[in-house]
């Protein structure tokens, strides 16, 4: 789910950064590269500022009577909130690189804007998106830290693969966290090889 939400958003907003130039660009540049320099543990405390019980938005979530903080949900936008700048940085320097005549061409064969942008643009950008969607997944997986404070380890709720083993750890169940660390580190490096894969396409 954060991964569909981080392509359905970040798709976008990668494109019009990368192609774009407007008052406060380089504030929400900056804003989108935010999560990848703070530590996770402010990430999930910031989510709770906002998202949390007696957070900014809590009024309007109250009025609306939904719940967000210590849901499934609350693991999605964690993992959201960290790993979407990895796909957008990826996205942004794939868009960027696409000559502008292919799209200048199928405008004059009389594609509209959308029309171009997914049959001509994306295409061509398409290593470089599908890179940054394997690392933002990537690290969407391994998150923890934000995950805990924002959405709590809640078993069949809000339990991620890192959070169950740190859970195994602190029960003295060593052979599960063993087990799922095992499972993390070879996805780990089935991710590291396909994106090496993907980079020699692109290159």
């Amino acid at each position: 789910a954060s991964l569909a939400l981080t392509l359905a958003l970040g798709t976008p907003l990668a494109y019009v950064l990368a192609r774009a130039r407007f008052p406060g660009h380089g504030v929400i540049d900056a804003v989108v590269d935010l999560p990848i320099v703070v530590p996770p543990a402010v990430a999930g405390l910031a989510l709770l500022f906002v998202f949390g019980k007696f957070g900014i938005a809590a009024p309007a979530l109250d009025a609306l009577h939904v719940r967000i903080a210590f849901t499934t949900f609350a693991v999605v936008l964690a993992q959201l909130f960290v790993g979407a700048p990895f796909y957008v940085r990826a996205a942004r320097a794939g868009f960027g690189a696409v000559d502008r005549v292919y799209e200048e061409a199928s405008a004059t064969l009389g594609m509209g804007p959308l029309r171009t942008f997914v049959r001509v643009t994306v295409p061509l950008a398409f290593p470089a998106l599908a890179g940054g969607a394997v690392l933002a997944w990537a690290r969407a997986l391994g998150e923890f830290g934000a995950t805990i404070m924002f959405a709590g380890n809640l078993q069949g709720v809000t339990q991620t693969l890192p959070l169950a083993v740190y859970l195994g750890l602190e029960s003295g169940d060593l052979d599960l966290a063993g087990a799922l660390s095992v499972v993390l580190v070879t996805i780990a490096l089935a991710v590291v090889a396909l994106t090496r894969v993907l980079e020699r396409r692109h290159a």
